[in-house]
This record gives C-alpha cells, sequence and structure tokens, in this order.
C-alpha cells in the first residue's frame, strides 16, 4: 500500500476553495447535483482510506495470518503499515461508524415525530399545504407522508398574497425536487467526515438558490420572490432540526441573487460552468481512483504474504525430503 492512500484522507481539504469559489459560480441546479454527489464520493473514499488501513493491520496479528497462510513479516514489508496506524484507523472508522448511526436514527426519530404531529393537527388543510393558526411566522417543507408545506397563519399575515404565492412556490420547490434527499446525503457525508462542512455549507445554499429560482419562473417577477424571500426571514426564526425552509441559509445573498442576476444565470463568462464542474469531478474521481488503487494494493499484498508462507512451506518440505532420501543402489551394493 502506497503512501497514496492519504490522499482520499486529506483530499477534502479541496472542500474549502471549491466552496468559497466553485460554488457560487455555478447554476443552483447543476452545483446541488454535482456537489452532492461530489460530497457523497468523497466521504466513501476517505471512509474506505480508513477501511483500508484498518484492515492492513490484521494481517500482521500472528493468529490472523496463521489462519491466512500468510508472513506477516512480508505483508509489512510490502504494505509498510504499522499495527498502531492501522488501530488507530479502527478507533476512528468505528467511531464515525455510530456517529453516522446516530445521525440516521435522529433523522428518522424527527421525520416520524414530525409526521404524527402534522397528522394531528387541526390547522386547514388546503391539499399539500398545512395553515397552522398561530402568530409566530413559520413556512417550511415537511418530507413525510409524499411531502407537506406547513405555514402558519402569522406567516401569512406578513405577506401580500403575490409574495405569499412565492413562499409557497419556493417550498413546492423543495418538495417536488426532492431536496430532503440531497439533505440526507449532506448530513451522512459531513458525518463520515467533517472535513466536508464547507462543501455541505455551499451546497445547503445552492438547494436554496435552486428553489429560488424555481418559485421566480413560476411567479414570473424575481423582485416578488427576492422580497418574500426577505420578509420571511425578518419576520420568522431560522427552522431548526432538518427542515427545509425558504428563511434558510445566508439570506441577504440569496435575495441579492435575485436582485442583481435578472436572467437567472451564475457563471460569469469567463469562468465557464463547463470547467468548473470538471474541476470538481477531477477531484472527486482523483479520491475515488486512489481509494480503488489502495483497495488493490492492500489485496496483492495479502497474495505475496500467502505465497512467501507456501515458498518457505515448500522450502522445508524439500529440505526435509533431501535429508530422508534412500542411499543409491551402488552405494547399497557396496555395503554388502
Amino acid at each position: 500500500m502506497t503512501p497514496d492512500i492519504m490522499v482520499p484522507l486529506v483530499l477534502p481539504l479541496a472542500a474549502w476553495p471549491v466552496a468559497r469559489f466553485v460554488a457560487p459560480r455555478l447554476p443552483p441546479r447543476t452545483a446541488s447535483r454535482l456537489l452532492t454527489g461530489s460530497c457523497l464520493v468523497l466521504a466513501a473514499g476517505s471512509t474506505a482510506a480508513l477501511a483500508l488501513l484498518a484492515l492492513a493491520g490484521l494481517p500482521q496479528v500472528p493468529f490472523v495470518a496463521a489462519v491466512g497462510h500468510l508472513s506477516p513479516q512480508t505483508f509489512r514489508e510490502q504494505e509498510g503499515v504499522g499495527i498502531p496506524v492501522s488501530i488507530a484507523a479502527g478507533i476512528a472508522l468505528a467511531a464515525l461508524t455510530v456517529l453516522l448511526a446516530r445521525t440516521v436514527i435522529r433523522y428518522l426519530r424527527w421525520t416520524r415525530r414530525l409526521t404524527r404531529e402534522l397528522d394531528a393537527h387541526d390547522g386547514h388543510r388546503d391539499g399539500e399545504v398545512l395553515v397552522l393558526a398561530g402568530a409566530e411566522p413559520l413556512a417550511f417543507a415537511a418530507p413525510g407522508r409524499g411531502g407537506r408545506i406547513v405555514v402558519s397563519s402569522g406567516m401569512l399575515a406578513a405577506l401580500h398574497p403575490d409574495e405569499q404565492r412565492a413562499l409557497l412556490a419556493h417550498e413546492r420547490a423543495h418538495l417536488a425536487s426532492r431536496h430532503h434527499l440531497f439533505l440526507m446525503a449532506l448530513m451522512a457525508s459531513t458525518t463520515l467526515n467533517p472535513l466536508l462542512r464547507p462543501l455541505a455549507t455551499a451546497t445547503g445554499f445552492a438547494l436554496e438558490r435552486w428553489a429560488d429560482e424555481t418559485a421566480a419562473h413560476h411567479v414570473g417577477d424575481r423582485t416578488v420572490v427576492a422580497h418574500a424571500v426577505a420578509k420571511a426571514a425578518l419576520a420568522g426564526q431560522p427552522q431548526h432540526g432538518f427542515a427545509l425552509a425558504a428563511t434558510s441559509g445566508p439570506v441577504p445573498r440569496r435575495v441579492s441573487a435575485l436582485l442583481n442576476n435578472p436572467a437567472g444565470h451564475q457563471t460569469p463568462a469567463r469562468v465557464p460552468a463547463a470547467l468548473l464542474s470538471a474541476l470538481v469531478l477531477g477531484i472527486t474521481v482523483l479520491s475515488a481512483q486512489t481509494a480503488l488503487d489502495s483497495a488493490a494494493d492492500l489485496h496483492d499484498g495479502i497474495e505475496q504474504a500467502q505465497g512467501a508462507t507456501a515458498n518457505r512451506v515448500a522450502a522445508a518440505t524439500d529440505t526435509g525430503r533431501a535429508g530422508h532420501r534412500p542411499r543409491p543402489r551402488q552405494d547399497q551394493a557396496r555395503l554388502k
């Protein structure tokens, strides 16, 4: 196993410049899909690297080496991974696995609890929209039961009718594009590798921009959507938990993008979207390819260690046979 095994572990550091430079210059839909996929692959690559480092220590344990019929010394010389490094990687991998399980359980519990509360609520229902009675401004998209939009009467009172339509169009965009699945992928990725949080934050911003642009296309007036987002953010509070809402993310940047980009384009002509996408894909492919190469190196190291043991056994067997070889017939006749 070459030192390249460390590449998937440190490559997520590239998430910082990518989040700062690439994400704002890509169209929101492209950025959301590309960066979410990159987060998943980078998280999988770093997790695979930890798993390979942990597995590299097992053949060096005498009992495991005896069961696998391989030479621990030969394997250590081939792979160059010490047992302390493998133990540290194993501990880190176990901790991340526990954190991932806790995150998934929290999300599932939150979804079930929210679904039960909305099913039992006596608010006014208009198709997929549930209007809650209350002065507290509230609006978000709930993923359960095929997706529902929850909005309070206090939030509706703070907006003009056109702005209400824009707000509901934003929340419908979240449901129609299944943005909650993107959110789940981002949560899993950042749990497995915290270095990906800047990239996940940038992706979350792209998701909100995607919903903003969809609402602007539906309403036909970007200014109305910008006013709706700004007024909803000022009137309400940021949503907690795992909810998707128009008040999420850096609202001033979203409003500025709606007002300053009449055509909805995010990419300057001098920085083509294809070039930026190729940069992100290149980083992602490098992480995946390095992890696969390291897995192949580990497999080759195990085979060589097994081959060394087989050769040693064969040599010992030949030596034993040579020591007990019968005397030639000439020597037997001479003795007679």
